[in-house]
């Protein structure tokens, strides 16, 4: 592999997965179990792919209910939600936010969720770059969140 394909490769701060990666006239792809369909490695999607792994097998969140890549409308303005889980009645119980590796997790990253959650109002959120990861939850009713340690397990 040439150094721009391990520099995308680059160990994360979640478990290893055994990821189905092609390379298509010189481009990596890595086959996504969600959509089902290869997609253009890039960082981010390298960090979506581990963490929508560690949901799945670490925190038993079912790929069944998880959607990726989901639009949104804000403003009049078309946006992408990175992650967003549901419970089995349909309702929407985490939101993920994912970023490239060398991106740093600032104060910019947590205002782009909390404008997507503006549409959303998910209780969960989470924001990560595969080697940083920050969760918290939100009480509408308080207006207010609180940051906790660790994801908690699928739990419907």
């Amino acid at each position: 592999m040439n150094f721009t394909v391990m520099n995308l490769l680059l160990p994360l701060a979640l478990p290893p997965y055994p990821f189905k990666l092609t390379d298509q006239n010189g481009q990596l792809f890595i086959f996504d179990e969600i959509r089902k369909k290869q997609i253009l490695l890039t960082p981010e999607e390298w960090v979506r792919q581990h963490f929508v792994q560690y949901l799945i097998r670490v925190k038993g969140y079912p790929k069944t209910l998880i959607k990726l890549e989901g639009g949104l409308k804000l403003h009049g303005m078309a946006l992408r939600t990175d992650v967003v889980v549901f419970n089995p009645d349909g309702q929407k119980i985490l939101m993920v936010e994912c970023k490239a590796p060398d991106v740093i997790i600032d104060q910019k990253v947590f205002d782009q969720i909390a404008r997507y959650n503006i549409t959303h109002q998910i209780k969960l959120l989470a924001v990560t770059n595969g080697l940083q990861h920050f969760y918290c939850t939100i009480d509408f009713e308080t207006r207010k969140y609180q940051f906790i340690q660790e994801l908690p397990h699928y739990t419907f």
